[in-house]
């Protein structure tokens, strides 16, 4: 099959990106396991970031893979390269929502019970929280792949029998549907704990900004610099990682043939998506950013006062 020029661009496109996102789940996976090396430890969100980076990786790569493959080789049977794809996404969701969920219990000034219950225990809950997102993920895709293999074996042997046409289109359309309403049923739960974090620590954060308001000193006009800017790297993070999610729907629900170039136009805006939500991630983390003011401006350089950590 040879594409036409605007498949083509896209097609450019989307690689380049997904090199991006490969070279950036990369470099934060490396510059933390390093981190872990030296200090024999790691911070909560930190063991978050090295999961979602190893995640997105396994993500992008097969991505490309399958991608590629089923739209020079329509014919291949690819379930299993699809499926894996499904498992990293679904536990790219989870370990998001659970980052979302951390940053909400320790920066925001809510003092509800449940809330300082949370604040005491969410360091010790962060690697059985990883360890539930990981389960939570392989019962899934266990389930969508017994689906799958149940289904194409009942289509195999529909199709070998004369007459079945319209029965086995049928069972096919029915195939489809089932797997778009698994989807969105395993994405949109860890999606609604993600936004609800999210919405929760910025309406904190906004609390907690006019009541500095009401004390204009020095110090107040600092920590105001500091929660404005948290506030700004929420927004990018809340918007960037919801785009990516109503984007992974639409082009789930609304199915674009591979042979179209609308359908390398949308992995094109899903995966920019990835990349910027990417590095909001890796200036989310104090580690990182640690370590990379330490690699371009050496090490005895003082940290900028009023520096938000979120």
């Amino acid at each position: 099959m040879i594409p036409n020029q605007l498949t083509v661009f896209f097609m450019t496109i989307y690689l380049l990106e997904s090199l991006t996102i490969i070279v950036q789940s990369s470099i934060i996976v490396a510059v933390l396991s390093r981190e872990w090396a030296q200090v024999k430890r790691l911070s909560p969100v930190d063991m978050i970031l090295i999961s979602l980076g190893v995640c997105r990786f396994c993500l992008q790569g097969t991505s490309v893979l399958y991608n590629f493959c089923y739209y020079f080789n329509p014919d291949d049977d690819l379930w299993y390269i699809a499926t894996i794809w499904e498992f990293t996404n679904t536990l790219t969701f989870w370990l998001t929502s659970v980052l979302a969920v951390v940053y909400c219990v320790k920066v925001s000034s809510f003092t509800y019970a449940i809330f300082l219950w949370l604040r005491w225990r969410i360091l010790r809950l962060v690697p059985w929280l990883l360890l539930g997102s990981l389960m939570i993920s392989c019962v899934t895709i266990i389930v969508s792949a017994l689906r799958v293999v149940f289904f194409k074996s009942h289509l195999i042997s529909m199709m070998q029998l004369p007459g079945n046409n319209t029965k086995t289109e049928t069972l096919r359309t029915f195939l489809e549907k089932n797997y778009v309403h698994q989807f969105l049923a395993t994405s949109f739960i860890p999606f609604l704990l993600f936004l609800t974090s999210t919405i929760l620590l910025i309406a904190s954060l906004c609390q907690h900004l006019r009541q500095i308001r009401h004390h204009d000193t020095g110090h107040s006009n600092s920590s105001m610099k500091a929660h404005a800017t948290a506030l700004r790297f929420l927004a990018f993070f809340l918007i960037f990682f919801t785009s990516y999610f109503l984007t992974i729907i639409i082009s789930t629900t609304y199915y674009l043939r591979y042979k179209s170039y609308w359908f390398w136009a949308g992995e094109t805006i899903i995966y920019a998506t990835v990349s910027i939500h990417l590095t909001s991630l890796m200036l989310s983390s104090p580690t990182f950013k640690k370590v990379l003011k330490v690699s371009c401006c050496g090490p005895k350089l003082p940290e900028a006062p009023g520096t938000a950590r979120p």
